[in-house]
C-alpha cells in the first residue's frame, strides 16, 4: 500500500500573525482565512493550500545567511520576468533585502518578510 502526501498547509512562527498575514496577502493576493486572529492567521489559496502564521512568545527572527538563529524554512515565489519591479513592490510592503545575495540578480533575489523569514523571488 502506497501513501501519498498532499501538502495542505505551511505555517510560519512570528510575533504578530495578523501583521505578517497582511504582508503576504498584499504580496500574493491570497484571501484571508475567515477565522484569523491574533494567535493564528491564515491565507487561503484556490487549491486549498493554507499559508499560516502562528504567534510565538519571545520570537527570534532567523539570522540569514548566518545560523545563529537558523532559518528552518525558505519559501520561493515566481514573480514573472521583472524582478526589479517585484523587489521594489515587496520592499514598499515592508520586506527587507539582506546584503548577502547568493544568486545571479537577474534570476533570483533573497528578501526577508517583516518577521525576518527569508524568501526568494525568482524570475519565471
Amino acid at each position: 500500500m502506497s501513501v501519498r502526501l498532499k501538502l495542505s498547509a505551511i505555517t510560519l512562527d512570528c510575533p504578530d500573525p495578523l501583521a505578517l498575514a497582511a504582508f503576504y496577502q498584499a504580496a500574493t493576493g491570497l484571501e484571508p482565512h475567515p477565522r484569523s486572529n491574533a494567535e493564528f492567521a491564515g491565507l487561503n489559496r484556490e487549491d486549498s493550500l493554507l499559508l499560516g502564521f502562528q504567534r510565538v512568545d519571545d520570537y527570534r527572527a532567523p539570522s540569514w545567511p548566518g545560523q545563529t538563529v537558523p532559518q528552518q524554512l525558505h519559501i520561493c515565489f515566481k514573480v514573472g520576468k521583472d524582478l526589479d519591479e517585484a523587489e521594489a513592490r515587496l520592499l514598499e510592503l515592508g520586506a527587507g533585502k539582506p546584503e548577502h545575495q547568493p544568486h545571479d540578480a537577474a534570476r533570483a533575489r533573497v528578501l526577508t518578510d517583516p518577521a525576518g523569514h527569508p524568501f526568494c523571488i525568482v524570475a519565471g
